[in-house]
């Protein structure tokens, strides 16, 4: 749960340094890797649905 917080962190670009160097220390980067590509597949699939969905 730590991982997809701090990706979601990211996603937004807003983190303090003190939390930012604590999660690089603490998390293992390929499940960062790999939670960053499904948040953002997922991001990409939720624009495609609504612009569906809007546009008939």
């Amino acid at each position: 749960m730590g991982t997809v917080k701090a990706v979601l962190w990211g996603f937004l670009g807003v983190r303090r340094n003190a939390d930012y160097q604590k999660d690089i220390a603490s998390l293992n980067p390929v499940h960062i890797i790999g939670v960053g590509i499904v948040m953002a597949l997922l991001f990409v699939l939720g624009l495609i649905a609504l612009v569906h969905w809007i546009v008939p």
